[in-house]
């Protein structure tokens, strides 16, 4: 991970309401950073760039799924160990358990369903890091 004060968290949501509510919770956490991607293509620049050391990623994007996300980098030797030590988690509204397992088995580390508890946030995001 790169030398910095605070974790990064790249948030990747197409949901400007979601996006202006992660943003504020993340105003009030103290020692953590975020950035946000709203599209899949996004995400991919971001990655590229920022390394950051957790990915929230909607599992339903305009341009791509969140599993189709996590593929391309996958497929990207040099991007995938670049972000080696990255935790993916997934987010979505939906809840079927193939959906679950599909994320998993691509490499998330967790399934969260929307809506995300802001009051849980930051002990989620230590835990993932722990």
């Amino acid at each position: 991970m790169p030398d910095r004060a605070a974790p990064l968290v790249l948030y990747v949501e197409d949901d400007r309401i979601h996006l202006i509510l992660m943003e504020e919770v993340f105003r009030m956490l103290p020692g953590w950073a975020l950035r946000c991607a709203e599209t899949g293509q996004e995400a991919l620049a971001a990655l590229a760039e920022c390394r950051p050391d957790v990915v929230l990623v909607d599992m339903n994007l305009p341009d791509m799924t969140g599993l189709e996300l996590v593929r391309r980098v996958r497929a990207d030797a040099a991007l995938n160990a670049t972000l080696a030590g990255t935790r993916w988690v997934a987010l979505s509204a939906d809840d079927p358990s193939d959906v679950v397992r599909a994320a998993r088995e691509a490499g998330f580390a967790d399934y969260w369903l929307k809506p995300i508890d802001m009051a849980k946030l930051q002990s989620d995001l230590q835990r993932l890091l722990g």
